[in-house]
């Protein structure tokens, strides 16, 4: 899986370019601080880090699509054209949020999301599905790498994850709210999840390319990010899969069960110490782990030890690094003084990324809330600016990211709502498909009706 890092080892990118700033002219741009408030609250620090986050997405938008650049800077020679679809289905959750605070208001975010999926319906899909990056422009395709040119089916279940979150928010009886319901169910209904099995394999494949075929060969096998593809696959009412191939696809991954104990937390699934902390955020930004069981695990369990686990490892810091402790932690993947890559306690360099630890604040509030003080407070000076939090940091380096990330800055803002209201879990649990595809897959929840 780690899609990103492996992009990373195969371009030897060694170096961060400087930030651009967006194009995009907003009438109703979100404002922004970088003076640092000391005495802030905890209340409104968890505001202001969330809105200023949210700007990533609706000030730093792509101006003619709408959907969310890749990244802040320009990096590995593919220009500030370039838009993502899994981290535009984070940012459309994001603006849900920031529409349900009061921060943007709710007829401008749907007309926005409007533009949005417009653009989705021109630009380019193979059998309903997207690649993993546009040009914001155009809706041509811009490869991944020099296969991966086509469809990615993870990516756009990170997306068709926000946009049904999106359908399930905007409900209103107006002509507006009216067209994005019909617009997202269409995008919806085209997905053909069955035809990702490869000629009615028992598991779900990654990518699929006219020019490449089945030529990258990644099946999606447990456990990591990509849970969601599985509940999305076998929930859709047109083009679905069967139950085994979750069961036999996706449960029989090398890597699906451990059963081990880590710094006295037991971790049902994954790989030992859990890997990079995105694992339990980005299937569960709408998936909801609370209650969610089934034959293989309790997923809020898995989340939340996960999370422990990898706070913990910092704050036992076998590797000496610096500035790791109680109040500075969290291991995923992100940029890093180097190039990128997907850190855990098994692959540690020195480098914190905050969206790890922020993004697991329903998991482990007080040990979230006080990293998110220490990055603030004392860190702020080198690590805030006008998009929330950049990246990165490796103190150990005295390197600071300059760059921001869309799949990183994302899951602050939705995880941290889902922390305060369960907005985004509430929305996404509440799809009849959904339930009925989690019930097909053999899953128990809090919100089965």
């Amino acid at each position: 899986m780690l899609k990103n890092a492996l992009l990373a080892l195969t371009l030897l990118v060694s170096t961060i370019c400087v930030g651009q700033k967006s194009t995009a002219k907003k009438s109703h741009a979100i404002p922004y601080t970088l003076k640092i408030d000391k005495q802030i609250s905890d209340t409104a620090l968890v505001d202001l880090v969330q809105k200023q986050t949210l700007r990533y997405f609706w000030d730093f938008a792509h101006p003619v699509s709408g959907l969310a650049r890749e990244r802040s800077n320009e990096s590995f020679n593919y220009g500030n054209e370039v838009v993502t679809t899994g981290g535009t289905g984070f940012g459309i959750m994001a603006i849900i949020a920031g529409v349900n605070r009061g921060w943007i208001e709710r007829d401008t975010a749907a007309r926005f999301l409007l533009k949005m999926t417009r653009f989705l319906y021109k630009a380019d899909a193979y059998h309903g599905v997207f690649p993993h990056w546009f040009d914001g422009a155009t809706g041509k395709t811009i490869p991944f790498s020099r296969k991966d040119d086509g469809a990615d089916l993870v990516e756009s279940a990170f997306l068709f994850q926000g946009l049904l979150c999106a359908r399930q928010y905007f409900d209103r009886d107006n002509d507006v709210e009216r067209q994005l319901r019909g617009r997202i169910n269409g995008l919806w209904n085209d997905v053909e999840w069955d035809w990702f099995t490869r000629g009615g394999q028992e598991v779900l494949y990654w990518h699929w390319s006219p020019n490449n075929g089945w030529a990258m060969n990644f099946p999606l096998r447990g456990f990591n990010e990509c849970l969601i593809t599985y509940v999305l696959a076998a929930a859709a009412e047109r083009y679905p899969v069967s139950s085994r191939v979750y069961h036999r696809g996706w449960a029989q991954g090398r890597f699906f069960t451990n059963g081990k104990t880590f710094y006295n937390y037991e971790l049902p699934l994954g790989t030992d110490y859990g890997g990079p902390l995105f694992f339990s955020h980005y299937s569960f930004l709408g998936l909801s782990p609370k209650g969610l069981t089934d034959q293989y695990a309790d997923y809020w369990k898995q989340n939340q030890n996960h999370s422990l686990i990898n706070y913990a490892y910092c704050v036992d810091n076998p590797k000496s690094f610096k500035g790791y402790g109680e109040n500075c932690w969290g291991l995923t993947a992100s940029d890093t003084y180097n190039g990128y890559n997907a850190h855990s306690p098994t692959n540690d360099h020195g480098t914190i990324t905050p969206t790890a630890a922020l993004s697991a604040f329903p998991y482990t509030p007080s040990q979230s809330m006080k990293a998110l003080r220490h990055f603030y407070v004392d860190l702020g000076d080198k690590i805030w600016s006008e998009y929330g939090f950049v990246d990165a940091f490796n103190e150990t380096k005295n390197w600071y990211a300059q760059s921001h990330l869309a799949i990183d800055q994302g899951p602050i803002v939705v995880m941290i709502e889902n922390y305060r209201t369960g907005l985004l879990w509430r929305l996404f649990m509440s799809c009849p498909e959904i339930q009925g595809g989690l019930k097909k897959l053999g899953f128990k929840s809090a919100y089965f009706k």
